[in-house]
């Protein structure tokens, strides 16, 4: 899916505000605009009202871009703004994806993030559980080092409701 300027200037905006620099989580532009050029990519972005569809002067306040291979789909991208964040917009936007995603045939849907993420509890309540880890896959500034967090989710135990 190749995405119009302005949405790949909509997901950078969010990014920009909701992925601290101090774990490296960001994409850069040309990543993200490389990402949607080839044909198995896809993104979704919802404004701060909950709409699919932003009008041209509306602000995002989240976006996701996944990857589909086969029957499975790797999510890449989830962010919600911080200043959207606890309106219910992250349920709301990762239900229209895995409801997409299941729509096309996806069996499974994987995801990654670093421990100790916020979006943990909600990949939780949508189904998602740990199937692996890669230690000390994350970097800090201080030099600490993270976990990184393999997820898995399985759509016939996957319920939209």
């Amino acid at each position: 899916m190749i995405a119009p300027l302005d949405d790949i200037d909509r997901i950078m905006s969010v990014m920009e505000r909701a992925f601290s620099a101090e774990f490296g989580e960001a994409w850069n532009r040309r990543q993200v605009g490389d990402a949607l050029t080839i044909g198995n990519c896809r993104y979704g972005l919802i404004a701060p009202d909950g709409a699919e569809h932003l009008a041209e002067k509306v602000d995002t306040a989240g976006f996701f871009m996944s990857r589909a291979i086969l029957d499975e789909e790797e999510l890449l991208l989830f962010a919600i703004a911080p200043e959207y964040r606890r309106r219910g917009l992250g349920h709301r936007l990762l239900s229209r994806f895995l409801s997409s995603a299941k729509a096309t045939g996806t069996a499974r849907v994987f995801l990654e993030m670093r421990y100790g993420n916020p979006a943990a509890f909600l990949y939780a309540a949508h189904g998602f559980q740990e199937i692996g880890r890669r230690p000390s896959y994350y970097r800090t500034p201080t030099g600490d080092r993270i976990d990184a967090i393999s997820q898995e989710l399985i759509f016939q135990e996957y319920s939209d409701t």
